[in-house]
Order: structure tokens, then sequence, then C-alpha cells
């Protein structure tokens, strides 16, 4: 009944923008504190960002930060991930995960809820 659906990723040049949203589906999201994560061919998993419940802290990943922004739109029901001079390195399956609590960073066990993940590609 909870779900979590990724959209916005694609195929994108090098120093382009993408913005993914991550839409929730049977509970608010603002309740929830958002994580966005990427896994990378050849690579585990890593956190991206992240914004908390409660007082809206965000968080990023020395990677990414100053290039990427998370922010939610509570009208929608979404937060979103606004990418920024994408590199190839960025090229990853992006997800989106959320945790009940106050969470701050990238501390999976936290989030209960993930989605499904959508494709960024960075390639010219």
């Amino acid at each position: 009944h909870l779900q979590l659906v990724e959209s916005g990723g694609g195929l994108v040049q090098p120093g382009g923008s993408l913005r993914l949203s991550c839409a929730a589906s049977g509970f608010t999201l603002d309740y929830y504190s958002i994580g966005w994560f990427r896994q990378a061919p050849g690579k585990g998993r890593e956190g991206v960002s992240s914004i908390s419940n409660g007082n809206g802290y965000t968080y990023y990943a020395d990677s990414v930060k100053g290039r990427f922004t998370i922010s939610r739109d509570n009208a929608k029901n979404t937060v979103d991930l606004h990418m920024d001079s994408l590199k190839p390195e960025d090229t990853a399956v992006y997800y989106c995960a959320a945790g009940r609590d106050y969470v701050v960073g990238f501390r999976e066990f936290e989030y209960e809820h993930w989605g499904q993940g959508t494709q960024v590609t960075v390639s010219s």
C-alpha cells in the first residue's frame, strides 16, 4: 500500500541537468525523511542527498554538493532532486527512500520504504 515511485531519469550530456521526482502513494511524504541513493555500474549503493522530516534539514554527499539540490513539493506529495552540471560518473540508477523517523544522511536501515529506481545516464 505504501509506495514510492521515482521519475525523471534519462540520457543527458555532460554538463546538463535533470530533475528527479520521488512520488508517494499511500502516505504523506511530508511526514517522512527522504533519501536519494544511487548505484552506478559495478559499484554499490551510495547516498546522494537527504531531507529530514520536521525541520527539513538537507544533507549532501561531498561528490554532489553544490550541484544537486533536494527539495519538497508538499502540494504534489513529492521530493525532488535537481541535478546540475552532471558528470559521467553520475551515471547510475537513482532510488528514493522514506523513513518515518528524523533522519540525516544515508544509514539505509533508517529508511523503511524504497522505490524501484530511475536510470540516469550522463554521456556524450
